[in-house]
C-alpha cells in the first residue's frame, strides 16, 4: 500500500475527472464543507473527512468507481445511510467514500415466491411498506428502520426487536450481487433459501464492507401473521424482569420480540415521546410481542401473563389492535434518541450474553457504573440477550470520553467472560476491534485475515476495521507481535 506521505502528495484533480466520467459532476462530492457530512457515522466520537465522496446509482457505476480506486491504490469504503454505531463507515485519511444513498430502487417484487430485490440504498421500512398491502412484511426491524438502509443492514448483519423469533438480516438474505474490491461483479446465493455450494452469502453478510459492496439484494419476505398481541409488564426489580424472561423461554414460548428497559430509559422516553404507557416508578418494564394463529396467541398471552406475575410483575397491559401496539412499541423504538434528554452525550455498546446470565450481568454493569462514576441506561433485546447499555457523559469534560470507552470495554469483556459475544447487531467496526482478542485466539484472527485477503488482497476495501492493529490498539500489540501475525496487518 502507499505510504502516508505519498497519499498526502497525491494529485486528486485527474482522479476526480475519472470519477466524474463515471457518475457525472453531481455524483462527486469534493468541497471540504460538503465532506463534513460524511466524516463519521452514528459513532460520532471520532471524525475524519474523506478525500472524496462518490455517489453511484448503478452496479456498473460502483464497479467503475472501485476500479479507479484499485488502479490508483486508493483506500475506499462503502457507506449507506450512516446510521451505524460502531464506526464501520468511519473514513480514513485520503480515502474515497462510495455512498449508496442514491441507489434506492426496489427492482423486483415477487409475492408468489415471497421475495423482493432491492438496491442497497432502499430504506429498511420501505420494504414492508411496499408489500404490506398484499399481506407481507420484512422481519428485520432495527430501531433506526425508518432511516437505515438495507445495504448497511447487510454490512452489519443488523437485527431488531423481532430477531428473537425471526433472526437477523442474514436469515432473510437469499442472494447478492456484489462488486468485489478489484471492481469485478459477481452473484452469490440465489432465489432459494438453501443454495448448493459454499455459503458465500452468509460470509458476506456482516463483513462490514471489507469484502466488497452489495449492489442488489434479494430479500425473503414473510406472510403477515393472523394475530399479533403486545404485552407490557412492569417490575419493581430488574432481576425479577430477567427471571420472567427466562421463565417465558423455558416454558417453550418463543415470542416475536421480548425487550427490556430500565427506569432511566423509561423516564427518558416518557419525557420525550410521552406514550403514557410506561409507568415512571417501575424499575424495569418488559415488552413481549407474540404472533401466529389467533388460538395460539390467546393461549400464549394467558401463559406469559401468568409467568410474569409469578416473577413479580405488578401490572400487565396488553394490546391487539395496531394503533395501541404501535404506541407500546413507540417508546422502545425511540429509546436511543431519548437518551439525549438525559445527558449531553452518550456512548452505546452492543454485547450479547446467555439469558441465564442476565441478572448477574446487570448487577455487574451497575457496579461498573458506580466504579467509573457514569450512569448507565439499559435498553436491550432481552429475549436473545443482546444488551445495549447507554453510558451517559459530557464530552465537554476533558478525559470523559476515554473513561467512558474504558467502561464500555469492561462491559464487553464481561459479556465475553460469561459466554457471550462482542456484538449482536452493531458490528465491530473501528469501535470494538481492540477487543477481538478477548473473544478469538490468534489462530482464529489469523484465519479471518486470510479469508479477507482472498477477496481484498490489497487491503483497500474499508481498511483499519474489524481487526486490531498495533497502530490503533495498544491492547493488540502483544498478540500481533506473535510470529504468526507478521505481515498480516497489510491485508
Amino acid at each position: 500500500m502507499l505510504t502516508q506521505k505519498t497519499q498526502q502528495e497525491r494529485d486528486w484533480k485527474p482522479i476526480i475527472k475519472e470519477f466524474e466520467q463515471v457518475v457525472g459532476k453531481n455524483g462527486v462530492v469534493r468541497r471540504k464543507e460538503e465532506l463534513l457530512t460524511y466524516e463519521c457515522d452514528g459513532l460520532t466520537s471520532y471524525r475524519q473527512r474523506p478525500a472524496l465522496v462518490v455517489l453511484p446509482r448503478t452496479t456498473e457505476q460502483v464497479s467503475e468507481a472501485i476500479k479507479i480506486c484499485d488502479r490508483h491504490n486508493i483506500p475506499w469504503l462503502p457507506r449507506g445511510a450512516g446510521t451505524g454505531l460502531s464506526g464501520g463507515a468511519l473514513p480514513i485519511e485520503n480515502s474515497v467514500l462510495i455512498v449508496t444513498a442514491l441507489m434506492r430502487k426496489i427492482l423486483k417484487v415477487d409475492l408468489e415466491n415471497q421475495r423482493v430485490v432491492v438496491q442497497p440504498g432502499v430504506i429498511n421500512n420501505w420494504v414492508t411498506q411496499t408489500v404490506s398491502g398484499a399481506g407481507f412484511y420484512y422481519a428485520p426491524d432495527p430501531s433506526s428502520q425508518i432511516i437505515c438502509s438495507i445495504g448497511g443492514n447487510v454490512a452489519e448483519n443488523s437485527g431488531g426487536v423481532h430477531c428473537l423469533k425471526y433472526g437477523v438480516t442474514t436469515n432473510h438474505v437469499l442472494g447478492l450481487k456484489l462488486v468485489l474490491p478489484d471492481g469485478s461483479i459477481v452473484d452469490v446465493g440465489g432465489e432459494l433459501n438453501e443454495m448448493p455450494g459454499y455459503d458465500l452469502t452468509g460470509l458476506f453478510v456482516g463483513s462490514e464492507g471489507t469484502l466488497g459492496v452489495a449492489t442488489e439484494i434479494t430479500l425473503r419476505i414473510l406472510k403477515t401473521p393472523e394475530a399479533i398481541c403486545v404485552l407490557l409488564a412492569d417490575f419493581t426489580s430488574i432481576e425479577d424482569a430477567g427471571a420472567a424472561v427466562s421463565a417465558i423461554t423455558s416454558a417453550g414460548i418463543i415470542p416475536a420480540g421480548m425487550e427490556m428497559m430500565d427506569n432511566l430509559s423509561i423516564n427518558a422516553v416518557e419525557d420525550v415521546v410521552a406514550t403514557g404507557c410506561y409507568p415512571r416508578d417501575a424499575t424495569a418494564i418488559l415488552l413481549v410481542e407474540i404472533d401466529g394463529l389467533q388460538v395460539e396467541v390467546d393461549k400464549n398471552k394467558q401463559r406469559i401473563s401468568e409467568l410474569c406475575k409469578q416473577n413479580g410483575a405488578r401490572n400487565i397491559t396488553s394490546a391487539s389492535d395496531l394503533e395501541t401496539r404501535m404506541k407500546l412499541w413507540k417508546g422502545r423504538k425511540a429509546a436511543f434518541a431519548a437518551a439525549g434528554h438525559l445527558s449531553p452525550d452518550y456512548y452505546v455498546q452492543d454485547g450479547v450474553i446467555p439469558r441465564t446470565q442476565l441478572p448477574y450481568v446487570l448487577k455487574e454493569i451497575e457496579r461498573l457504573s458506580q466504579k467509573y462514576g457514569y450512569r448507565v441506561a439499559n435498553v436491550f433485546h432481552a429475549g436473545d440477550g443482546n444488551l445495549h447499555p447507554l453510558i451517559l457523559y459530557d464530552n465537554a469534560i476533558p478525559g470523559a470520553l476515554e473513561q467512558v470507552e474504558e467502561l464500555g470495554g469492561e462491559i464487553l469483556k464481561l459479556c465475553v467472560k460469561v459466554g457471550g459475544s462482542l456484538t449482536g447487531e452493531h458490528g465491530i467496526g473501528a469501535d470494538k476491534k481492540c477487543y477481538m482478542g478477548e473473544m478469538f485466539n490468534e489462530i482464529d484472527l489469523e484465519t479471518m485475515q486470510w479469508v479477507r485477503s482472498v477477496f481484498n488482497p490489497k487491503g483497500l476495501a474499508n481498511p483499519d476495521k474489524l481487526f486490531p492493529t498495533p497502530r490503533t490498539c495498544g491492547e493488540a500489540a502483544t498478540a500481533l507481535a506473535n510470529p504468526k501475525f507478521q505481515g498480516i496487518e497489510a491485508f
